[in-house]
């Protein structure tokens, strides 16, 4: 007896050991355990229907909820409700539209330019119910990047949002000319070139189109196209799967989403954050979404009481503006439990909590086009993802030195990069492999081949390269450091600094243009700067240039800063210098070039002064 008791109390003694243990040495382990069970119990689905002969996508699950919950409130836009089976048939209404008059045929690609509003999910699902894929087209561009998007992704119909058809204006003769079918959501209209939609809605049937349609045979069948801003210079059609778009709409669940949630989304829904993490989220769960056409700070915790919003989407810069709002003493009277989203500083982070309340705020790392995505699902602040050994036996990613000055990875003697240990900042890789396609972008395989490196750590191997230079802790959290290459972020978009620089190209005066971003304190990102070297027998022309982006940029992609140069510095491989010039910033006290600002209120650049320079460090000036 006593034999047995010695050897229960051993037991007892070692598994409290091994707990304490764990406690102080691996803190995280069992949350960590039973979150990548959650999303491997998902994974396993979708590789289950890899097997299957009838693929279930992101349109049949909203088919099957509205269904299911057909009175359920799925979108509430501006105070007015629509159901789940309000969206189910506008969205047949839509496909019987096209199926009968707009001669679009399954597989064919459609192109859409829309602000936030519900018939945007409409559309978007009617088209899918016909089979088509889908090209979401930033509101933001301009006239050469709007044409250059038809040509990439193969559209020949565009659907454009009623408040944006003069949007086209600059380039309808092109549309005319390449056969592209233009329809309004209008009743009425006094353009020949144009075809109204909502009167032809609302004279169709209701009737769901055949679900042989929309049936897919593979989760690797392009369902959308996605722009985002690359090296190129142009718009980059990322092609989106039905398989990405079932992982992105399985964020929210992952975090603890449930059907009882109201999801606040004020993103843009032609980016994948608002529409395949938001509204795809929300189906999944089968939650409710409040969507807002454009997000307002002044608006945003008022509209959370009153709808009762326990989920929000949010980017840093969105979260920076709430904090920058006028304290109440409501702020923390709301049912908001948590923000899913990226590109929150710690900073903020901290001031929102003190603001707001313990709000679960969870980052998700993750490019619309890349093939790997980190959850910061403990919430640790500063964090944009999570890793650990079980992550790494099924995502194979790693962090390479970059030198900064050169542009590019370094290589070994052997010409093959080299890992950075625990702790140090290096460039994410992402390794290409079946269980982590890459699928690339429309319109050329150079595009898709200039995102990959090849020949990393072995012969033969291939990489994703996400521009990003991150950092693992000893710990397995994963933080952000900086954007490399010729791409950099602000006011939450992607400026492609090519496009900014042959956009600059253009003015008569300027002869060569270096463009980057730099710091601003207290904001998001960089912000747009461009070194420029004045041609012979010209002088710089602050209301030209001012008249010139204000036409051709969209706004966060204008310079905000001019620098003047006398030359370029270049680099070996002869690419512009552009490490010293970020490093450098915009101060005028130490940088004797001429410096310039753009000023909205005077139309044009204005030399960059102190005065000026201070009131921008202290947030007093409008960028």
């Amino acid at each position: 007896m006593s034999l047995s008791l010695g050897w229960l109390s051993a037991l007892a003694a070692g598994v409290f050991s091994a707990h304490v243990l764990q406690r102080l040495c691996f803190p995280y382990f069992w949350r960590d355990v039973f979150f990548l069970m959650k999303i491997l119990r998902y994974g396993v689905k979708l590789e289950v229907f890899k097997w299957t002969s009838r693929v279930f996508t992101l349109i049949d699950r909203f088919v099957q909820q509205a269904r299911r919950i057909p009175d359920k409130p799925f979108l509430i836009y501006d105070g007015t409700t629509y159901t789940y089976r309000d969206v189910d048939r506008r969205s047949n209404r839509i496909a019987n539209v096209f199926l009968e008059r707009g001669n679009l045929r399954k597989g064919d690609s459609v192109a859409l330019l829309m602000s936030n509003e519900p018939d945007f999910v409409c559309v978007w699902f009617g088209l899918i119910k016909l089979g088509c894929s889908v090209a979401f087209l930033n509101t933001n561009i301009k006239s050469r990047s709007l044409l250059h998007c038809f040509n990439c992704c193969g559209a020949k119909t565009l659907i454009v949002g009623a408040d944006l058809v003069e949007c086209l204006d600059d380039i309808s003769t092109n549309l005319q000319e390449d056969n592209i079918q233009v329809w309004a959501l209008k009743s009425q209209s006094d353009r020949t070139d144009i075809h109204t939609l909502l009167d032809k809605i609302d004279a169709a049937s209701n009737r769901p189109v055949p679900a042989a349609l929309r049936a897919a045979t593979s989760l690797k069948t392009p369902t959308l196209y996605i722009f985002t801003s690359g090296t190129t210079g142009l718009p980059k059609a990322a092609v989106i799967t039905h398989l990405q778009t079932l992982k992105a709409a399985a964020g929210f669940w992952a975090f603890g989403g449930t059907e009882d949630d109201v999801v606040y989304i004020p993103l843009p829904l032609y980016h994948s954050a608002g529409s395949m993490i938001g509204i795809g989220g929300t189906i999944e769960l089968g939650a409710t979404c409040i969507l807002k056409k454009k997000f307002s700070a002044s608006q945003f915790w008022n509209d959370c009481r009153k709808y009762d919003v326990t989920v929000f989407q949010y980017i840093g810069e969105l979260c920076r503006y709430l904090c920058n709002q006028p304290k109440a003493e409501v702020d923390k009277v709301h049912k908001v439990r948590m923000g899913v989203g990226n590109g929150l500083r710690q900073d903020v982070w901290r001031e929102f909590h003190n603001r707001f309340g313990e709000v679960s705020m969870c980052e998700i790392y993750g490019s619309t086009e890349g093939n790997l995505c980190f959850m910061n699902h403990i919430g640790k602040i500063g964090a944009v993802g999570r890793s650990n050994f079980f992550y790494k036996l099924l995502f194979k990613y790693d962090l390479v030195k970059y030198d900064m000055v050169k542009d590019e990875p370094v290589k070994d003697e052997h010409g093959f990069c080299q890992r950075v240990e625990k702790g140090e900042t290096g460039l994410l890789l992402s390794k290409v492999s079946a269980t982590s396609p890459f699928f690339g972008y429309a319109g050329s395989k150079q595009l898709t081949e200039k995102k990959l490196i090849r020949n990393v750590f072995v012969k033969g191997d291939a990489y994703f390269n996400t521009g990003d230079l991150m950092a693992e802790d000893l710990e397995d959290f994963i933080s952000f450091k900086d954007r490399v290459g010729d791409t950099f972020r602000w006011k939450g978009e992607n400026v492609a600094t090519t496009e900014v620089t042959e956009t600059l190209g253009l003015v008569d005066f300027i002869q060569e243009a270096n463009v980057y971003g730099v710091e601003i304190p207290g904001n998001e990102g960089r912000a747009g700067m461009a070194a420029v070297i004045v041609g012979p027998g010209h002088a710089f022309d602050g209301k030209k240039l001012f008249d010139h982006v204000l036409k051709n940029l969209p706004a966060y992609a204008r310079p905000l800063f001019i620098r003047l140069q006398e030359f370029m510095d270049m680099t070996g491989t002869f690419k512009q210098q552009k490490f010293q010039l970020v490093q450098s910033g915009f101060n005028p006290s130490t940088i004797s070039e001429p410096l310039y600002c753009l000023d909205y209120s005077q139309k044009s650049y204005i030399p960059l002064t102190d005065s000026i320079y201070q009131s921008i460090l202290a947030g007093e000036r409008k960028l």
